[in-house]
């Protein structure tokens, strides 16, 4: 995994707490203000092989809540807003977070030695609904499962044109789905040349693994749509397990942008109406192109200007959004800023 990932474990976003905010009942709210009390969430990360405790493991806390999950922008993971790293003893504390459900996503500090893992009530997973859900509380610390760390694997494979057969270059490769920097490219694993790629430091559990290409469908392993439906690789500690994947066209969707003043790095991004899940992300000029699998359900938020991002058709946020069918004929869906 990248450094990128590294830097969104504890990084903060605002709209993300407005998000989570918003769903809090407003008992857990703090008396004479408009936000609810945070929590606090504590577990002790130990070796799984010898219980001994693992010092700078970072945690990240996935919010369960769809919405929760959509608020992320240019360059980010869909990993949540809060986190921390465990101490000499093991002893990892995170603060200030906001009250609700959250699925936690440990990075070892060493790769070599631990693999990254969705804590699961008796240990890793490489599933994140499988992982146990957390419950945060205005106020409260939360206790949540011990995290028992496993030694890492490694996954290697080749991206292919699914019409062609041809290998497809610089195909991001996820196990965590991100928005791309148009300008800063240095994020995660993509393809060479030949269409290869390397996934290091996984912990050793079965992975459901994002492929995202220009000009072809964004696809989880198996060539599917949503990550439930994947078809995942087995990490087994210290091998190497191969996952190629053919990258299918997908149906056009796409349209107009109308704006008053076009942001620098403008762009529409799909997420899974159900899951919030990332599905597909298109640069913007006066338009956008979109490819999406048959059949996937997604709702579409224009980054695109330099007021708020806006979703389909003109909702507030992302509950509100229109869902949008994905069929075999193309599809349009305008966006007017202006």
């Amino acid at each position: 995994m990248s450094r990128a990932l590294l830097r969104h474990l504890t990084a903060t976003v605002a709209v993300a707490l407005l998000v989570v905010e918003a769903a809090a009942p407003a008992a857990a709210r703090t008396p004479g203000s408009g936000s609810p009390a945070p929590g606090q969430v504590r577990t002790v990360v130990r070796d799984a092989a010898t219980g001994a405790p693992v010092a700078r493991a970072c945690a990240a806390l996935v919010p369960v809540d769809a919405a929760a999950l959509a608020a992320v922008t240019i360059g980010e993971d869909q990993l949540g807003r809060y986190g921390g790293c465990s101490d000499e003893q093991g002893v990892l504390l995170t603060g200030d977070v906001a009250p609700g459900k959250y699925r936690l996503l440990v990075r070892p500090y060493d790769a070599t030695v631990h693999g990254l893992q969705w804590v699961g009530r008796h240990g890793g997973t490489g599933e994140r609904e499988r992982a146990q859900v957390v419950h945060v509380r205005a106020g409260a610390v939360t206790s949540a499962p011990t995290v028992r760390l496993d030694p890492p694997g490694t996954v290697v494979g080749v991206v292919t044109d699914a019409a062609t057969g041809a290998p497809v270059p610089r195909a991001r490769v996820m196990v965590v789905p991100y928005v791309p920097d148009p300008k800063y490219g240095d994020h995660g694993p993509t393809t060479d040349e030949d269409g290869r790629y390397t996934i290091t430091g996984l912990g050793p559990y079965h992975w459901p693994v994002q492929f995202a290409a220009n000009g072809f469908a964004t696809v989880w392993s198996g060539g599917v749509g949503a990550r439930a439906q994947a078809r995942t690789v087995r990490v087994r500690a210290q091998q190497t397990a191969t996952l190629d994947q053919a990258l299918p066209a997908g149906t056009p969707l796409g349209g107009a942008v109308r704006v008053d003043e076009l942001l620098t790095y403008a762009q529409v991004l799909a997420f899974d109406a159900a899951t919030g899940d990332l599905a597909g992300v298109a640069d913007v000029g006066d338009t956008y192109a979109l490819r999406l699998l048959p059949g996937q359900r997604v709702k579409l938020r224009c980054d695109c200007s330099y007021a708020q991002p806006v979703w389909h058709r003109d909702a507030a946020g992302f509950d509100a959004a229109t869902p949008v069918r994905v069929r075999r004929a193309p599809a349009v869906v305008d966006f007017d800023l202006g």
